[in-house]
């Protein structure tokens, strides 16, 4: 076969027309052809009206929103699943992780922690490297954070729900005052962590650990000297926990290390169980009872047996 000027544009016409079949057309029909998924709900206007701002900020160039089989993070609990996404044009999948995938964020954090987070992620999330939004205005950030609210459709509604419901019951404990507000604190613990000490000794090394996870995940909230006044404070409510009215209230190693790990539905407080091993809620508990709470269980008993590299 001679290369003609004939056969390059029909040989050129016909790849194009296999890449439009193949990446076009097919997918279309098939597409077409999904059926909305068991958490499948439309979106509100209100929610859309949130989306448009999410494209037009380019949210998308960082956050994916599809949850893989080998995910750990937020939203871990439910794979994605094609029907997930039947009203979203364009959907917006991504491929960068820059920042934490969203596909099921809706719920995670209460409305007044997102507020906070939009304005300056720093206030939220210390270490993020994710720019402020404060630019957008509260109308736009409220309607923002009411999209983001949506992730996860049926499944975020409920898990919205629950964040409500716990909002009331934080209030009405704050605001009768810190006996009260810490004596509801515990009750939300099971017995058995209340009465578990620090096993982990106050040592120089585990508390500079501690210091370094406080100043990581901890410092926008409840502030350089663990009285609850961080920067992010100011949009909270109730606020971050003062930590300096816990001593001689019945605090231990247990329930710090309960709170910070499953965190306080319905407040500011989320959990970290998917972003500290557990020696690093150890120790960061550990530094807030010493220097803040002036106040430590660690080496008291019951102690289990030592880890092969305990002294």
């Amino acid at each position: 076969m001679k290369m003609t000027f004939k056969a390059v544009v029909f040989g050129s016409l016909m790849i194009l027309a296999a890449v439009v079949f193949a990446v076009v057309i097919l997918p279309y029909f098939h597409t077409n052809k999904i059926t909305p998924s068991e958490i499948f709900r439309l979106r509100s206007d209100e929610e859309a009206t949130g989306r448009d701002i999410y494209i037009a900020n380019g949210c998308v160039y960082c956050h994916s929103q599809s949850i893989r089989v080998i995910d750990w993070g937020l939203g871990a609990e439910r794979i994605a699943q094609a029907g997930d996404y039947v009203q979203d044009h364009p959907i917006l999948l991504g491929s960068q992780r820059t920042g934490p995938d969203l596909s099921q964020e809706g719920g995670e954090h209460p409305d007044d922690w997102q507020t906070a987070h939009f304005i300056n992620p720093r206030y939220t999330r210390p270490l993020s490297i994710m720019p402020a939004f404060a630019f957008l205005g509260t109308e736009n950030i409220e309607r923002l954070t009411n999209y983001v609210q949506s992730l996860g459709l049926k499944n975020a509604d409920e898990r919205m729900k629950r964040q409500k419901f716990w909002k009331e019951a934080s209030i009405k404990a704050y605001e009768a005052g810190p006996e009260a507000n810490v004596r509801w604190l515990h009750e939300l613990i099971p017995e058995g962590w209340r009465n578990i000490p620090n096993p982990y000794p106050t040592s120089a090394a585990g508390l500079a650990r501690g210091h370094k996870i406080y100043q990581d995940f901890c410092f926008g909230c409840h502030g350089p000297i663990g009285d609850g006044m961080g920067p992010a404070q100011q949009y909270l409510y109730p606020p971050p926990l003062n930590f300096t009215i816990l001593k001689d209230r019945g605090i231990s190693g247990g329930i710090l290390y309960y709170q910070i790990m499953n965190g306080i539905t319905g407040t500011a407080m989320p959990y970290f169980k998917r972003e500290l091993e557990s020696e690093k809620i150890w120790d960061v508990g550990n530094y807030v009872a010493v220097n803040f709470i002036n106040q430590t269980d660690a080496d008291e008993e019951p102690k289990g047996i030592d880890a092969a590299y305990e002294p």
